[in-house]
């Protein structure tokens, strides 16, 4: 059934107020999803087609590597979760039964696709596999944003990898690799493969597909060559004029000034002479300064490998207690720890001097202070990459991502094979993820047109929107319903505006939906004996003679396709 006076689609006229992106606005708008809550999205009859058809596109070509299907469960039991060192990640949530066990609902299902492995996986002759899902996952999201991109409820593809060892695992992520560039040029979406860190997942290497956008929550460094997500980036800093060096520090007075803009200004010179310092606080470690050049930006994940702990920024009073006045701390004389950013070069620098209304010239690190260094900033537009070609910052949502995990679970949850010498080793696996309403969002992000949504023609609703020009009863009416039959017999996938509704609300509605496709049968048309269709990608208008329609915009609807 595919008559919009029968179709749950309630589109609306306006924005809603609290939509900030594009794929937000136009999704409530065009009927295909509701709110229920905070995070919490229904996918409405048309938009849930949508989610269908990007998971058969993902599912066809998982199969395709030797993926097998299955379903895990989301509620688990939380021992899995202690036993992996996971039971503590804050966006988990954690609940319990009536009889007091403690569980959670899953983010991921490494702890309990690992745990049914490992009893049942013995000899190195059932390996490789390669087992997938398409399931829901919550995540207790402190900041829902965008629509369906920063969700606490969502689904995701799931495939995990198991291997008799390291090369092993390459072959298998080699696989989903090629897997997944075709999922994505199918699904009709410009993206990136970029390095990004592990994070919470753990393992030895990531990538993760990131479709550029202008409402994405991620930024890539792009260079020829080159492509990495910037919490991970690393690139040559541009070069910045250090005033003279001097044979000592000296105090300068900055009466009120406490930023490096300010400061920088009132001295003459640029931002990046300044080494700005932003203290944190390191599990099991205490205070720790970080120092950066004024004109760069602290990365808080490179910092945290580095550390190899978790962090936190210091509190202002825990500033003044250890160190000084905030806004006018350094590093000269400082009695904590200091972590210098490797893009920190010669000397000369002006930094705060850890008393009122005071900074220091002339520093010089090493022979002012004592420090470990680390690349620990962001890289910015202009730095050169690796291969020495200028980076540009690109904002991108991701709509997948690719894990080398390891035996980072199946260690602690025991999944073993024995090798053909009869020794026991540790499987070797990998984690593939892909959330399908990130592929949806992404590609409105991409495609859509001022008015609507412009869908590519594998994920459409539907492939022909059939707008009656008319009301119930007479000729377009007919013509149009006509026309629907035929198409439907035909195998195309279309939908039928059938309402008592006027031609203003009709085509607006179609070009919200944003179907490949538009056919428009009104009176004026069929006084000449054809119909009117329109390409929605490129606005393109063709008549059709109405004679032979339904075969012709069969045709063409499998053009587009």
């Amino acid at each position: 059934m595919a008559r919009l006076s029968e179709l749950f689609l309630p589109t609306l006229r306006e924005h809603p107020a609290d939509a900030d992106a594009l794929s937000h606005r136009l999704m409530v708008r065009a009927g295909l999803i509701r709110q229920l809550g905070a995070g919490l999205w229904t996918y409405l009859p048309a938009g849930f087609r949508v989610i269908r058809k990007v998971e058969a596109i993902v599912r066809e070509e998982i199969e395709a590597i030797g993926g097998q299907e299955m379903l895990m469960p989301v509620l688990q039991p939380a021992g899995l979760w202690q036993r992996s060192g996971r039971y503590e990640i804050d966006e988990l949530f954690k609940l319990r039964d009536r009889r007091d066990a403690e569980l959670v609902l899953a983010l991921s299902h490494e702890e309990a696709i690992t745990f049914h492995i490992a009893p049942e996986v013995r000899s190195y002759r059932e390996l490789p596999k390669i087992l997938f899902h398409i399931q829901t996952k919550e995540r207790d999201e402190p900041r829902p944003r965008a629509g369906v991109l920063r969700t606490r409820e969502f689904t995701m593809k799931d495939s995990y990898s198991f291997d008799r060892d390291e090369e092993g695992l390459a072959r298998s992520y080699e696989r989903h690799i090629r897997a997944y560039d075709r999922i994505f040029d199918r699904c009709g979406l410009r993206w990136y493969r970029v390095a990004s860190d592990v994070g919470v997942m753990g393992g030895s290497g990531a990538h993760e597909y990131m479709a550029p956008c202008g409402a994405g929550e991620n930024e890539v460094a792009l260079a020829p060559g080159y492509a990495a997500n910037v919490e991970i980036a690393s690139a040559e800093a541009q070069r910045v004029e250090l005033p003279p060096a001097l044979d000592e520090p000296r105090e300068v007075p900055t009466p009120g000034l406490t930023t490096v803009e300010e400061v920088s200004i009132a001295l003459g010179v640029p931002p990046g002479a300044a080494l700005k310092a932003i203290p944190v606080v390191v599990e099991g470690r205490g205070m720790v300064m970080t120092l950066l050049r004024g004109d760069h930006r602290l990365n808080e994940t490179k910092l945290r490998n580095s550390l190899g702990a978790d962090l936190r920024p210091a509190r202002a009073e825990e500033i003044e207690v250890e160190i000084g006045p905030p806004g006018v701390i350094g590093p000269v004389g400082a009695k904590v720890n200091v972590v210098k950013d490797a893009a920190i070069q010669g000397e000369g620098y002006f930094a705060g001097a850890n008393k009122p209304d005071t900074h220091l010239i002339g520093v010089a690190p090493g022979r002012d202070f004592g420090f470990a260094e680390a690349d620990i900033r962001s890289v910015e537009a202009g730095d050169l990459a690796p291969g020495g070609q200028p980076i540009e910052i690109e904002k991108a949502i991701e709509i997948g991502n690719i894990f080398k995990l390891g035996t980072r679970y199946s260690k602690p949850l025991g999944a073993t094979y024995l090798d053909a010498e009869g020794r026991e080793r540790p499987i070797v696996m990998g984690s593939y993820g892909i959330g399908p309403a990130r592929v949806m969002a992404a590609a409105i992000e991409q495609r859509a047109a001022e008015r609507g949504i412009v869908w590519p023609a594998a994920i459409a609703p539907w492939q022909v929107h059939v707008v009656s020009i008319g009301r119930g009863g007479d000729e377009a009416a007919a013509a149009a319903s006509k026309l629907y039959e035929e198409l439907r017999e035909s195998g195309v996938e279309v939908v039928l505006d059938d309402r008592e509704a006027g031609p203003g609300e009709k085509l607006t509605d179609a070009e919200l939906l944003g179907c490949p496709l538009r056919v428009a049968v009104g009176r004026r048309a069929l006084a000449e004996g054809a119909v009117e269709a329109q390409l929605r990608a490129s606005g393109e208008e063709r008549k059709v003679e109405l004679a032979g329609a339904a075969a012709e915009v069969a045709n063409l609807a499998a053009e587009i396709g």
